[in-house]
């Protein structure tokens, strides 16, 4: 395994963080497409809070827009080259109360049809260093970035979206080995030196 990079954090404003490898690792249940050190940031208003939880969402599904999150901008984390990127993939709706349970169900068949089905848009950073930084569930048509261009840290990549394996927006983060997803092994990480943990509320300026 590589060495642990650190990155910087891909956001402004205040994000909770769950699915974090600062709790457990594998940080997502699976070492599967390089993700067992992989983090998730769900965007939170001035309150700490996402859409209000409602009886409706007990029963169905809620449109992403109605997030506070979806739609804000997504920066690179670290200097590199843009490898991969994906930006077709439309933003689903949300899933909360019973229809988590019916999606949760499906997990499955997405992990088998392969590595988009659960990335959704993304973009992929690699690094000089050799790592590949990837960043996920970017809104359809919102990346402003091309295939072999040079970015630097803080430079815009997208925003945060709902495409890909996800039941409310929210950026999924990791860092592997190569460019092949399908093959790659997790590459540990930090974030300014540290990792937040689960429930932890991150403001960035």
């Amino acid at each position: 395994m590589c060495a642990t990079l650190n990155l910087a954090y891909p956001f402004r404003g205040r994000w909770m963080t769950q699915n974090s490898p600062a709790n457990r690792v594998p940080s997502h249940g699976t070492a599967l497409y390089g993700t067992s050190h992989a983090i998730d940031f769900v965007p939170v208003n001035d309150q700490g809070r996402t859409a209000p939880f409602t009886f409706a969402a007990l029963l169905r599904t809620e449109p992403a827009s109605n997030f506070p999150g979806f739609g804000r901008p997504i920066l690179a984390p670290v200097a590199g080259t843009i490898v991969a990127i994906l930006d077709s993939e439309p933003d689903h709706d949300a899933f909360r109360g019973l229809p988590s349970v019916r999606y949760a169900v499906t997990q499955r068949q997405r992990a088998s049809e392969g590595w988009t089905s659960l990335s959704g848009n993304h973009v992929m950073i690699e690094t000089d260093g050799g790592p590949v930084v990837v960043l996920c569930h970017l809104q359809q048509g919102s990346i402003t970035v091309a295939r072999g261009q040079r970015v630097k840290q803080a430079d815009a990549l997208g925003r945060c979206g709902n495409s890909g394996n996800s039941t409310e927006p929210h950026l999924h983060l990791q860092v592997i080995d190569r460019l092949d997803a399908q093959s790659a092994q997790a590459v540990p990480f930090t974030i300014d030196g540290g990792l937040p943990r689960n429930g932890q509320i991150i403001s960035v300026e």
